[in-house]
């Protein structure tokens, strides 16, 4: 991607949000679900064991603002432990895999046009903030081979991103049982112990200064008094 493509894409990316704001969902792709399933928490499972991240989401909630307004808490923070997916070398893998640090598992795909132009501002926060105990978590939901996904990342400049995939779209199934998915983009914020935090519908611009100042108070576990 040259400076100059990546600049246009970043200021549709930040038109959209900045009109749309809270109602940025309707900006995403509405997805048919598969008959594909996925492991999912119900909505009360796991919720005991995320206490602290319910105490954390009110100093949390104010932070959804602005490029990341459409970002909706959820009440009661839960386990999603079990979803299920896939990386760069075909091996499964779960959320439950990444304890020890927070996540932003965002589902896209390469016919969603809001998801490419999501895409650049996504692989800059995971090249500026990913670490030890960040990480954000692309999962591609393309039917068939790897080959579309890939082009797409290669021609984009991607290069952060690790190149998650569930071609079954079993992922994206499992969280529309939770209501969590009704299109793409979506994208959900866990903290280190796994918990759900929030989820939103449509793009966002994740590297403007709300969506850092987002990730940072989830990852630090919330904003510091």
């Amino acid at each position: 991607m040259t400076e100059k493509t990546s600049r246009r894409s970043t200021v549709g990316l930040l038109s959209v949000a900045a009109l749309l704001g809270v109602l940025a969902g309707a900006a995403g792709v509405y997805v048919m679900e598969s008959r594909s399933g996925n492991g999912a928490a119900s909505q009360t499972a796991g919720a005991g064991q995320c206490q602290a991240a319910k105490d954390r989401l009110a100093s949390l909630t104010p932070l959804m603002k602005g490029q990341v307004a459409a970002m909706t808490p959820v009440d009661p923070p839960r386990r999603l432990d079990q979803l299920t997916f896939k990386d760069g070398s075909g091996a499964e893998r779960r959320l439950a895999d990444f304890a020890g640090r927070s996540v932003l598992l965002n589902l896209w795909a390469s016919w969603c046009v809001p998801c490419r132009e999501e895409m650049p501002a996504l692989d800059a926060l995971e090249k500026a903030e990913g670490n030890a105990k960040f990480e954000v978590v692309a999962v591609n939901i393309d039917t068939g081979s790897d080959e579309k996904p890939r082009a797409f990342l290669a021609e984009t400049g991607v290069a952060a991103l690790k190149p998650y995939r569930d071609a079954s779209m079993g992922v994206f199934n499992a969280l529309k049982r939770e209501g969590l998915a009704f299109g793409l983009p979506v994208t959900l914020l866990l903290d280190d112990q796994g918990c759900l935090l929030s989820a939103m519908n449509g793009p966002a611009n994740w590297n403007s200064a709300e969506g850092r100042a987002l990730v940072a108070a989830a990852r630090d576990g919330g904003v510091k008094p």
